[in-house]
């Protein structure tokens, strides 16, 4: 059983709850979306056929606990379900981000799921499936990133209208070269919102360099 894969790499992960831990990562090709501000656009492109036994072994070797498993969109190959599930019989603490547009129905249970949700800024807010949020439970997360004033209050309705704090993590992220961090720390705050504030480490560290 193989999967197309943009590339495999070791860093830090830059975001979410996990945010500075050393972590292996999988990028996935292929993409159903085409976000505004997407900084991984070489992903949509097939990539390289990898066995999925070949693939837990390179993590294995790399002896690092946190693997993430990213795209592009990775559920769009069905075999992502069987890397995850392997990842996590070998012992692996395992990632999965997706953007929240297919169902999250065969994705592991103990895998932690971080869903994207589009704002209108990311021009791509109708493709989301809101029944996922059944999906989720405290140990994931659901990220917003935010790209302007009107995104950060269209995604304060929602996370009102939805009650999400209520069952699973909740973050807000500025788009790269967006909001300053300080600005939408100022918003949040004002409005009292129970969500978490999450600024792209990596990127801090190393720019929009490849690999990292």
């Amino acid at each position: 059983m193989r999967l197309s894969v943009s590339e495999t790499f070791v860093s830090l992960q830059g975001e979410g709850l996990w945010a500075g831990w050393p972590c292996f990562f999988i990028r996935l090709s292929g993409c159903n979306l085409r976000c505004t501000y997407c900084d991984t656009r070489y992903a949509y492109k097939d990539g390289e056929k990898r066995d999925i036994p070949g693939l837990i072994e390179e993590w294995r070797q790399n002896r690092i606990a946190l693997v993430q498993v990213t795209g592009g969109e990775p559920l769009l190959q069905p075999e992502t379900p069987v890397l995850l599930d392997g990842l996590v019989s070998a012992g692996a603490k395992v990632l999965l981000e997706t953007n929240g547009s297919l169902a999250l129905g065969n994705v592991p249970r103990a895998v932690t799921k971080i869903v994207d949700r589009k704002t209108p800024g990311s021009g791509m807010e109708g493709f989301f499936l809101e029944e996922n949020l059944r999906w989720l439970n405290q140990g994931d997360q659901l990220k917003f990133v935010i790209t302007d004033r009107k995104d950060y209050e269209w995604a304060r309705e929602e996370v009102i209208r939805l009650h999400l704090p209520c069952y699973t993590e909740v973050l807000f992220s500025p788009v790269w070269g967006g909001p300053a961090p300080f600005r939408l720390a100022e918003w949040i705050i004002a409005d009292r919102l129970s969500v978490r504030l999450q600024i792209q480490l990596h990127k801090i560290l190393w720019g929009e360099k490849r690999g990292t």
